[in-house]
């Protein structure tokens, strides 16, 4: 699972990058489709500070229906065989999640999904595992009921999600923990990591605030470059100290780091030493990703706000491989700047995203890395 529970919006159709071809596919594979995250529904129990979709408990309309879906599916699995992060909203207050979820299955997607965890109760757990979901990825932004609480907006969201989260795991249900990082919690992550190995986690995702929706109004609690480095570096360390599958979400500097910390060991980053994080890319926005909102709207990830196709309108796999947007995106050479002349690029990347939520280019430099890459360019 790549994206905790709420994920980004769909914005306006434009492509404020490189306009006017659809560039070539990039180096590696790169639109070898690897996750698709699927906005089920934008309804949501919760009122999360960070949420990109502001999402609010009550229906919306023109959700995908459920032959809709499973139309959505069988087009993605044309395509290739991804993972599919049912998400939110709060995939479980959809009434049909578990038909879609079993369907899925049916086709042979592995099929995840990406609940808050304060819904899950015995039955609920037994029909996820019956649908064929492998695993659950529940956010915990807080070690403490208070800290949690006050980012997810309600009372007793860390008592409802720690509940849910044994429920799960008492029905053999597999759940990692997602941790969204924000100056408010930055010095509690390594408590939170204590907490997700406690709970018998198998994995514990970072991801670093991304300023869309409702996290436009917190932009200022995003940590700053340096704070940036030396957290990715702390999680680096913690790769020998805890049995966790650990993984950094839209923070692609990771990827470079992880490079720079092996070579300082004297050590060759490969799948035997470092597992997945030797064989995947930090950005994956529009390469092995893209995110799917609840009325369609296809983009590179739910925080790049830039749609780039509607599967009511078209095929999964027309927007997927003929998108002006993924195709830029496909070809690292599209990069501009810093990013552009970067050594590390092809492992990087940079946050499309935040690139485009400070210039308007999701093709402009990554606003909060403080690499300088080996060449230089002119401004």
């Amino acid at each position: 699972m790549n994206h905790p529970h709420s994920h980004p919006a769909p914005g306006n159709p434009g492509h404020p990058g490189k306009q006017g071809h659809p560039g070539k596919p990039g180096p590696d594979n790169a639109n070898t489709i690897r996750l698709v995250a699927w906005e089920t529904t934008r309804r949501c129990n919760l009122a999360c500070k960070h949420c990109r979709a502001v999402a609010e408990d009550h229906p919306y309309d023109n959700e995908l229906s459920t032959q809709a879906s499973f139309r959505l599916l069988d087009q993605i699995r044309e395509v290739g065989t991804p993972i599919i992060i049912l998400t939110g909203g709060e995939p479980l207050l959809r009434e049909d999640i578990f038909d879609i979820a079993a369907h899925g299955t049916k086709i042979g997607l592995r099929m995840v999904m990406a609940p808050n965890g304060t819904l899950i109760t015995p039955e609920i757990a037994e029909k996820l595992k019956a649908s064929g979901i492998k695993r659950i990825s529940v956010s915990l932004d807080g070690s403490t009921p208070q800290s949690h609480d006050d980012f997810r907006g309600v009372e007793n969201a860390f008592h409802d999600s720690i509940r849910g989260i044994e429920i799960a795991k008492a029905a053999g249900l597999e759940f990692q923990i997602n941790t969204v990082i924000t100056k408010t919690n930055l010095e509690e992550i390594p408590k939170i990591l204590s907490l997700a190995e406690s709970l018998g986690a198998v994995a514990h995702h970072i991801f670093l605030l991304v300023p869309t929706g409702r996290g436009k109004y917190i932009a200022d609690s995003g940590i700053d470059s340096k704070e940036y480095e030396e957290t990715l570096n702390w999680f680096y360390d913690q790769r020998d100290k805890t049995s966790l599958q650990l993984k950094a979400t839209c923070a692609p500097h990771y990827y470079r780091i992880l490079r720079q910390r092996a070579k300082a060991d004297g050590k060759k980053v490969t799948f035997e030493t470092h597992g997945l994080d030797a064989v995947t890319r930090g950005c994956l926005a529009g390469t092995g990703f893209c995110f799917i909102s609840h009325v369609g709207r296809v983009q590179t990830c739910g925080f790049l706000d830039v749609t780039c196709g509607d599967i009511t309108q078209k095929t999964f796999k027309e927007v997927w491989e003929k998108s002006i947007v993924f195709n830029e995106l496909r070809d690292f050479n599209n990069l501009e700047n810093k990013c552009g002349i970067c050594e590390y690029k092809k492992v990087c990347g940079g946050c499309r995203a935040r690139a485009y939520e400070a210039t308007g280019s999701y093709l402009a430099e990554e606003p909060l890395c403080s690499y300088q890459p080996k060449k230089s360019y002119k401004k």
